[in-house]
């Protein structure tokens, strides 16, 4: 019934937990695909203690949406859900969401709301956070409010939207939820059923900055959009004044070929 698919680099400890929490859930009827993009300690070992219980697919380092897209490939059932290898799931999060969608059989894509920890500290949310439904594409234009592990998606979207664009090293999961969003509708389970954790190395959102860089180029896919180029101006706009304060020749000359496009 259910695809769960981990994509996971350099992360021993964490995804043994992430492994850890699919197991103990209510809902049987899975399969869970690792992903191990490249690793070089010991995380190799670590799935191999999970013997049968887990499909191990390995590749060279090739990021995290090349590790996403292979667990989609590989997956046998339709219903496809990601859990980034250092997050976790409350117990009934898979039987509740499937539930969800037996309930509104014309929704294909959903999530729920999420607690984020940092430093074990739990973060409060801001207003802008809240989680959105329905048709709510140039609701999450400004930045991605659908965080990877939340979502759980039919597979049959990505053959017609497409898998995660590779050429994106950051804010692929914001690139892929707007060209869903721009069809689908997404559907929301208002309970926490997942857990967000951050401040440990080896994040994405520490490694690169000028995050805005990245949400142009998926923004620019839907260049036809009348709200797209006002977003897109703005986010280059922002990106401009901080690249000629730091003289950063080579982000100025992004901002001004992407200009042209508006």
């Amino acid at each position: 019934m259910i695809s769960v698919v981990i994509p996971v680099h350099n992360r021993p400890i964490l995804v043994k937990r992430a492994i850890e929490c699919v197991l103990n859930q209510t809902f049987s009827l899975y399969e869970i695909i690792v992903v191990d993009d490249g690793s070089d300690d010991e995380t190799a070992d670590v799935l191999k203690t999970f013997k049968n219980k887990i499909k191990i697919i390995t590749q060279k380092n090739l990021g995290v949406s090349s590790a996403r897209n292979a667990g989609i490939k590989s997956a046998k059932f339709q219903w496809i859900c990601f859990l980034d290898s250092d997050d976790i799931w409350e117990d009934k999060k898979l039987e509740k969401q499937l539930a969800f969608h037996k309930l509104h059989p014309h929704i294909f894509f959903s999530h729920t709301n999420e607690k984020w920890i940092r430093d074990a500290k739990v973060i409060k949310q801001k207003k802008e956070h809240k989680k959105p439904k329905g048709f709510c594409f140039e609701e999450n234009l400004n930045f991605c409010k659908i965080a990877p592990s939340t979502v759980m998606i039919d597979k049959n979207l990505f053959f017609e939207v497409g898998y995660f664009d590779e050429n994106l090293e950051v804010c692929e999961d914001y690139d892929m939820w707007l060209r869903v969003l721009k069809k689908y509708e997404i559907g929301l389970l208002e309970e926490v059923l997942t857990t967000k954790f951050a401040g440990h190395k080896n994040q994405l959102s520490f490694k690169y900055h000028s995050m805005d860089r990245y949400r142009v180029l998926a923004l620019c896919k839907h260049i036809l959009h009348p709200r797209v180029k006002k977003e897109i101006k703005k986010k280059l706009d922002i990106l401009l004044i901080g690249a000629k304060k730091h003289q950063n020749e080579e982000l100025i000359e992004f901002c001004e070929s992407r200009n042209n496009l508006c």
